[in-house]
């Protein structure tokens, strides 16, 4: 067979196959020639040597039987065209592999084409109606140039096929990428997870980087424009930019393509940098980097187009759900420090309480938002001492037995203003208010709980409240020092308080002496 080039030119001609070149690392096309003659491999190859379609090679595997080949198409699943001789090891060696091919490999994609050359063994007719292939052609009415025809027209079949299969998946991953980041509330993990799906979609590699205007700028055009972009999440070779303004940590090419993507409002693509513009109806402007992306079709930026609409939709949520959960932080502070300044306490106590008992949690394995609940939770341990006559709430003297009894009813009542809220931290605020005065030993109240049946939000917040309250001024006592803090936590190990809270607390020392240093009383 020699090549008919003048078919060749004519059939590379058609503008409508020959997209944008790809990448050079594209991978070849892999046509399977499957064949117990030596020769037709070797002419079909000669035939097809040289041709690019789609701007890829071709690569030829070559299979000697139908056993070779059922061996082979689980190897190469992503073979292209499979170019199989009917009568080989048995007179239906060829339609067996077919089947397989279909039935037992499960491989819908691949174009199979029947050779043969003994029509009679394997009627055309019966065998297009019995068996999925998509084509049958006797060896020898394949000329040069028909072949080349034959290998095209395959090509682009298996190619559309491959197209709606990865548009159907993108889809998939939008929708499942979607409903994973309205599932999150912290602005942080909803960037992290947004750098995640994306990269998935866009197939990123050295680093993606997530940009937020400052909190304090509203989001207007004018602030965005002449304020100071902020990275909140970076993976690969971003991560170091956390939390840093980034104007003068990116290249100029980079920066002037984030420039490009806020005037235009839009997305950007260029030199392997894909930059993603979200704008919410808050007024919220955010960018992505992604870095390292070798190629974008059509497709792509159909896909990725749905999933910044959608992105945009969860960060106006995060930041709606923020605002809520900003809210109830503010309201559950200033009624814990309603009652701290009703005991003529004006410090912050309760702050480090919260965030003490954030840090004992996370380091008893909870996990980040449980932590974070019981952070926003523990404010309100003492709210049932609203109910607590002054006279007896500011002594400064001992308590009389009488007045102990009322004075210790502030578990009970703190529990009862709380208990029937529906707000997952109010149902946290009132398990600490009725079970951060139990004992390990069981001999606290207001039930007299012992070891594990005190719930471990009150165990945490027994241990957090304490530490504070004896290393804090009162009206009744001076502070503390270290030692003698410590001294009496050594003591009431495994009496008062859970003994592996002890231990984390003694081992998470300086972490603490950092939070009361930050939250200093006023």
């Amino acid at each position: 067979m020699t090549n008919d080039n003048d078919d060749l030119n004519l059939l590379f001609a058609d503008e409508d196959d020959q997209p944008a070149p790809r990448a050079p690392t594209s991978p070849p096309w892999k046509i399977m020639i499957v064949d117990d003659e030596p020769a037709m491999h070797e002419v079909t190859t000669l035939a097809l040597n040289g041709i690019r379609f789609h701007d890829r090679d071709l690569r030829f595997i070559h299979c000697y039987s139908g056993a070779d080949a059922r061996e082979a198409i689980l190897q190469h699943p992503d073979t292209a065209v499979i170019l199989l001789d009917v009568v080989m090891e048995s007179d239906h060696a060829g339609l067996d592999v077919a089947r397989y091919v279909r039935e037992v490999a499960n491989n819908q994609g691949v174009r199979i084409v029947l050779r043969t050359g003994q029509p009679g063994q394997a009627p055309e007719r019966r065998v297009i109606i019995d068996y999925d292939i998509n084509d049958y052609k006797e060896k020898t009415e394949l000329t040069s140039s028909k072949l080349f025809t034959l290998i095209y027209s395959c090509l682009r079949a298996y190619r559309d096929i491959e197209t709606i299969e990865r548009s159907k998946q993108g889809l998939v991953r939008v929708i499942e990428s979607s409903a994973d980041i309205f599932q999150l509330s912290a602005v942080d993990r909803f960037a992290g997870c947004v750098l995640e799906q994306l990269a998935a979609l866009l197939g990123a590699h050295p680093g993606v980087l997530y940009l937020a205007g400052k909190s304090e700028l509203s989001g207007l055009a004018a602030q965005m424009e002449t304020g100071v972009w902020q990275a909140i999440a970076g993976t690969g070779d971003y991560r170091t930019l956390e939390g840093k303004p980034i104007d003068n940590l990116l290249d100029e090419d980079r920066l002037a393509l984030l420039k490009q993507a806020q005037e235009k409002r839009s997305n950007v693509f260029a030199d392997g940098v894909f930059v993603g513009y979200f704008e919410d109806r808050i007024g919220h402007r955010n960018l992505l980097l992604v870095d390292g992306v070798e190629h974008m079709d059509a497709l792509d930026r159909y896909l990725v187009d749905i999933f910044t609409r959608n992105v945009s939709i969860a960060f106006e949520n995060v930041h709606l759900h923020k605002d809520i959960e900003e809210t109830q932080s503010e309201i559950v502070y200033m009624l814990g420090e309603a009652v701290e300044r009703r005991s003529r306490e004006t410090g912050y106590h309760v702050k480090r309480v919260a965030e003490i008992s954030r840090l004992l949690a996370l380091s008893v394995g909870m996990s980040a938002e449980e932590a974070e609940v019981l952070r926003l939770a523990s404010p309100l341990h003492d709210l049932g001492k609203i109910a607590i006559p002054d006279a007896i709430l500011n002594k400064p003297g001992r308590h009389t037995p009488e007045e102990q009894v009322i004075m210790r009813t502030h578990a009970e009542i703190g529990y009862q203003m709380l208990r029937n809220s529906k707000r997952r931290i109010l149902q946290a605020a009132a398990i600490v208010a009725h079970e951060h005065h139990e004992r390990w030993d069981g001999a606290g109240y207001p039930r007299g709980l012992a070891g594990e049946d005190i719930h471990i939000y009150g165990r945490i917040t027994a241990v957090a409240d304490v530490f504070d309250a004896v290393g804090s001024v009162r009206c009744y006592k001076d502070a503390w020092p270290l030692e003698k803090i410590q001294a009496l936590f050594t003591e009431e190990r495994g009496r008062h308080f859970d003994p592996t809270l002890v231990d984390i607390l003694f081992d998470k020392i300086d972490d603490i002496i950092a939070i009361r240093e930050r939250l200093p009383d006023r």
